[in-house]
């Protein structure tokens, strides 16, 4: 029966538990022995004690995490930054300096222009030389603030928090300018304001993206301040209970977080499984509640904040520390200096690949990707800067990269078997290329989540993302292509 190190005993009185540890590579599970009224002995689960919790669906792509045993560092900063007002969902920031103006660390250079927009600060002290139109990650041109770094770093700071209530964690929050760092950027303080009532808050940790470890080496190395941020959190939303979901290849980071947790956040082994990070995967995940096509976390009273979230509010109440400072993994084939840094906001992308190329040939990269692999964008120069939300850059080589020509579709399912969605994304693709645009709505594409699986599954290597980008591109513009 597969026990390990256990002796049973041949009789035992009726429902006698006797715990057990079975061998099967789970992790620290425990089951209990029944005996039956017949005599057959049985296993079941006590309810603290379950397999590792996961979603339907998903994909396993290689995981690639070469930087996972490389410490945080502080990356060096250039002599110039260009510091985006627009590093997060919502309105750009205004800017409030001038050229000619001197700036700390910390200094705000843009204020949020409306509810929905953040408060943009300087990541390092200097003179404001001016203000560019630079691309974004994803190729949209920007306004930036240009600072000359004196390399001095003297910085400037919000009172710490001493008594922290609902009304001034919130409003810090968003003095400090916090957004959603697992990539999304939407404003911290407008997802901690929820129209509907919550009663669990989920701090992400799963970290499902391949080569991605930034979140997983401040887990290990800034577990209190996570833990103090996600109390924080609780605090504004006035829940009980919390959450930290985490795949169960970070076993050393979730037995930490385990041993030093309060009672009233749980540490949840996840399964890993791409997209396990994903917000409604991982809500199923974690309670069973399904957000329904259209919905909100908020609207099954949960909301989700990534770790590094967590760690920037505990850092702006705690410390008064405004958001211009992230967390971030360098990798791929194409670099040398792989790891895993500390990156002020406003470094070219090209200033992080001159200092982390090394030995290597330039001719070796053949794609770099802000990002995972899986949800990231592929960029056609390095003229864009670092921002709140840049968790990852990666250098990839041809091998690590997919270069194959698509081919005909060859029915197989493996793109509607692996959709955490449940879409047909090959007949979604069918449709947009021969224009059936009044059927779209019924393969329900605005659903998807663009987590890039059905491209991923394809063996024929159609791009089957794209096609359901463009055709929820379709239905938003009302039909027209």
């Amino acid at each position: 029966m597969g026990v390990a190190n256990e002796k049973i005993p041949l009789t035992l009185p009726f429902n006698e538990k006797i715990p057990l540890t079975l061998p099967f590579g789970y992790n620290k599970i425990f089951y209990i022995a029944i005996c039956t009224r017949n005599g057959v002995l049985r296993l079941i689960l006590t309810s603290e004690c379950f397999m590792l919790r996961t979603f339907r669906r998903g994909t396993h792509p290689p995981q690639s995490k070469y930087t996972k045993d490389m410490p945080l560092a502080e990356f060096d900063a250039p002599q110039i930054l260009a510091i985006s007002l627009a590093q997060h969902i919502g309105a750009p920031a205004k800017p409030v300096v001038k050229e000619g103006d001197s700036v700390k660390v910390g200094t705000k250079i843009g204020e949020a222009n409306g509810f929905v927009s953040a408060n943009v600060f300087s990541s390092v002290s200097g003179i404001v030389k001016g203000f560019k139109k630079l691309p974004n990650a994803v190729g949209t041109k920007v306004m930036h603030v240009e600072i000359e770094n004196d390399f001095k770093y003297d910085s400037v700071s919000l009172s710490p928090i001493t008594e922290p209530t609902k009304e001034n964690v919130l409003e810090r929050i968003r003095e400090a300018g916090i957004v959603g760092m697992g990539g999304a950027t939407f404003p911290t303080h407008v997802k901690l304001s929820p129209t509907k009532p919550v009663d669990t808050l989920i701090i992400n940790g799963a970290e499902c993206e391949p080569y991605i470890t930034c979140d997983y080496r401040l887990m290990l190395e800034k577990s209190e301040e996570i833990l103090k941020g996600a109390e924080y959190i609780k605090t504004v939303l006035g829940v009980e209970k919390a959450y930290i979901g985490i795949e169960n290849n970070k076993k050393d980071a979730i037995e930490l977080l385990k041993s030093i947790a309060p009672n009233d956040i749980e540490i949840v082994a996840l399964k890993a499984k791409y997209p396990q990070g994903a917000e409604k995967q991982l809500i199923y995940s974690i309670t069973k509640r399904i957000v329904p096509t259209g919905a909100l976390p908020m609207d099954v009273g949960v909301v989700v904040a990534n770790v590094h979230t967590a760690y920037s509010v505990c850092r702006a109440v705690d410390n008064g520390e405004p958001c211009y400072m992230r967390a971030m993994t360098l990798s791929g084939d194409g670099i040398e200096k792989k790891g895993n840094y500390f990156v002020r906001n406003g470094i070219s992308f090209e200033f992080l690949y001159e200092k982390v190329l090394g030995s290597v040939s330039p001719d070796v990269t053949r794609k770099v990707v802000s990002g995972g692999p899986m949800m990231g964008f592929s960029e056609s120069n390095l003229l864009p800067t670092t921002t709140k939300g840049t968790s990852s850059l990666l250098f990839l080589s041809e091998k690590q990269v997919n270069v194959s020509k698509p081919t005909q579709c060859i029915n197989c399912g493996s793109c509607v078997r692996g959709c955490p969605m449940s879409l047909n994304p090959s007949k979604i693709e069918a449709m947009v290329l021969n224009a059936h645009t009044e059927k779209l709505k019924e393969m329900n594409p605005l659903s998807c989540i663009e987590c890039g699986v059905c491209s991923y599954s394809c063996p024929a290597k159609r791009p089957l993302l794209s096609a359901v980008r463009l055709a929820k591109k379709i239905i938003k513009e009302g039909g027209e292509k």
